[in-house]
């Protein structure tokens, strides 16, 4: 179940937050078009964007999550969207961050 879309956190956004039993999914998508320099998952890979989502996660579980009752754990995935052709491509990475 989606909880939230595009979640504002100060100067934080975190796109997508869902919530499966006792899991909370904190997601972020990253988009590409077809001229693109790099994907959409090597965005993630450089520093400053990677440190921004761990921010994200703490500030969702200090603020949010923890206080939610039945929620016990909270997983980073990312997701890489790029077009070819007219159609989308996702590829989908379930606990692609970790501190």
């Amino acid at each position: 179940m989606i909880l939230r879309r595009n979640l504002r956190l100060g100067h934080l956004e975190i796109d997508i937050v869902a919530k499966k039993d006792d899991l909370c999914v904190m997601c972020e998508v990253r988009t590409r078009g077809p001229g693109a320099f790099e994907g959409p998952l090597a965005s993630i890979a450089s520093g400053k964007k990677r440190m921004h989502l761990l921010n994200a996660a703490d500030r969702l579980w200090r603020f949010h999550l923890a206080k939610m009752e039945g929620v016990q754990r909270m997983r980073i995935d990312v997701a890489g969207v790029t077009f070819e052709n007219g159609e989308a491509k996702i590829d989908y990475i379930p606990g692609a961050l970790t501190r």
